[in-house]
């Protein structure tokens, strides 16, 4: 059970405690979102007024002060004209005069479309308007008149002067709104300076600030995320250490302390596991201990049937012989037959007690285990029934060369011994028999087969014939004690593979079984898959 916690812990029970990772990852993700949009509105706003800075300073004032320019170039066309044509009387004086006063009405339009209402442009503009036609008026058009009526006046007439006198206070009013537009112009200019050094101030404050967002959320991460899983980490790697004991209390985000006590309760599963697996351990070491027991009975057993149990036998048998050779001539042909069964009985005891010593021998020993070639094994198998295959007229045939595994030589020739042996037992007497030895590599094994055209196995007895003292045929027809084929499985699971008959084959009987290449070693029979199962395989009666 999880301890309470203090008052003063950040995760003490409340709203906060009850968020999960997700929870406040999404809250963190907000607070960046909400940083981020504030840094966007402000530079927004900032960006907006610089531009209306630049768009008021190039689009309005600076258009505005260029046409005004053009405004005075075309009024002193309009007076130089005036004053060659007063001088000199020529009519080609006037043309200035005429173009300047149609350029006059264009520049008037295209500085009055830029300024619009705005004072004090627009009252300049008007007074320079009113300044000029007056000049027009009460100037230029009588002295042009006066020209025309009395020719050309000097530089110092009365006239003249007075026309240059009205056109310099044309000058003085163009100058006033010469000097409105530049200190528009200069505004414009310091209001967009400002406006530059607000943008980068508002650029500066806004990286700091997003930086220091950054650093917060991620500290805040760390603090109610990081920190937690990371004590989880800890306590999860000191319990996979070993340290069973230690309680696994994590506190954090809801989700957090959920796989915290999961994980707690999973610590506690794994305690009591085991204790149990230490109990099952001092069971097993106990019946491990038995089991050694029971072996050296085992073996004491072995020594007493191959010394004890067969001298008795054969004392039987001895006697018996004796009997029937110093009696003989006074016992009747029962008496000779009941001897004969006697004798027989001891010496089928005798065989079926060596048997036994052999299968119960089967994998006790691994001393003798070398590298074996199963070619070597297989010649001393047929070296051993080589008077048995020629008086049945066998043919052996190896198809392919056998390879080389770890193992019992002398256990892994009686495989061959048993099998070949079996497959010339039970041959069929109307046609000579063949036997075929094939092996194959599958998968990390060598699958190995003994085939041949006998009487062949059902189906049904596929498994049964594996059985120790498991017969097929009555001993009438077919000698032999059923052990032979219990023996080979013995010794194939023995060394890591596994046997059985290949009910599929016809025509004969087809004996499979698989053995471990070379430098695996053999593995437990409850390992093996081929030990569970009847692997299509191999085997004859025994």
């Amino acid at each position: 059970m999880i301890r309470p916690r203090p008052s003063t812990d950040p995760y003490r029970p409340g709203a906060i405690a009850r968020l999960s990772v997700q929870n406040w990852v999404h809250l963190i993700l907000g607070g960046f979102v909400l940083v981020v949009c504030g840094a966007l509105v402000a530079g927004g706003l900032v960006l907006s007024r610089i531009s209306d800075r630049t768009t008021e300073l190039v689009d309005r004032i600076q258009p505005a002060r260029s046409s005004s320019f053009q405004l005075q170039n075309a009024l002193l066309d309009q007076e130089t004209g005036v004053r060659g044509f007063a001088l000199t009387g020529d009519d080609s004086f006037l043309d200035p005069y005429q173009a300047g006063r149609r350029a006059e009405q264009v520049r008037l339009a295209r500085v009055r479309a830029l300024v619009g209402e705005e004072q004090p442009f627009a009252g300049d503009l008007d007074r320079i308007e009113a300044a000029a036609r007056g000049w027009r008026a009460h100037h230029a058009e009588p002295l042009i008149a006066a020209v025309r009526s009395s020719g050309p006046a000097s530089e110092t007439s009365q006239p003249i002067r007075g026309s240059k006198d009205g056109f310099d206070t044309l000058r003085r009013l163009y100058a006033t709104q010469q000097d409105h537009l530049d200190t528009a112009r200069d505004r414009a200019r310091a209001d967009l300076e400002r406006a530059r050094a607000t943008r980068d101030e508002v650029v500066i404050a806004l990286v700091a600030g997003l930086l220091l967002a950054v650093v917060s959320l991620s500290l805040l991460l760390h603090r109610t995320v990081g920190r937690p899983l990371n004590r989880l980490s800890a306590a999860s790697d000191r319990v996979r250490a070993g340290a069973f004991g230690n309680r696994i209390e994590v506190r954090g985000p809801s989700d957090v302390r959920a796989v915290a006590a999961a994980v707690e309760d999973m610590r506690r599963r794994i305690v009591d596991e085991l204790a149990g697996s230490r109990e099952r351990e001092a069971l097993l070491d106990g019946q491990a201990q038995e089991l050694r027991r029971s072996n050296a009975e085992l073996e004491q057993f072995a020594y007493v049937a191959s010394h004890d149990l067969q001298e008795p036998l054969r004392k039987v048998a001895s006697f018996c012989r004796l009997l029937e050779k110093r009696y003989g001539g006074e016992l009747d042909e029962r008496a000779h037959q009941y001897i004969d069964f006697a004798v027989d009985g001891a010496a089928r005891m005798q065989v079926l007690i060596d048997d036994l010593l052999t299968f119960s021998r089967v994998g006790r020993v691994h001393d003798r285990w070398r590298t074996v070639s199963l070619d070597a094994c297989l010649d001393r198998a047929l070296a051993d029934l080589a008077l048995v295959v020629e008086e049945s007229g066998a043919t052996v045939v190896r198809e392919a060369p056998l390879p080389e595994v770890t193992g019992d030589p002398t256990a892994l020739a009686m495989v061959w011994r048993n099998l070949i042996g079996n497959a010339v037992k039970f041959r069929r007497p109307d046609v000579p028999c063949r036997i075929r030895i094939d092996c194959v590599r599958q998968d990390g094994t060598w699958r190995l087969s003994v085939t041949d055209n006998g009487i062949g196995i059902a189906p049904e007895s596929a498994e049964r014939v594996f059985v120790i003292f498991q017969r097929l045929h009555g001993r009438d027809a077919y000698e032999g004690t059923g052990i032979g084929l219990a023996l080979c499985r013995k010794i194939v699971e023995v060394h890591g593979g596994g046997i059985g008959i290949d009910v599929e084959h016809t025509g004969g009987t087809r004996v499979r079984f698989t053995l471990p290449v070379e430098g695996q070693g053999p593995r437990p029979a409850t390992d093996r898959p081929d030990a569970a199962v009847s692997v299509p395989a191999p085997g004859g009666p025994a």
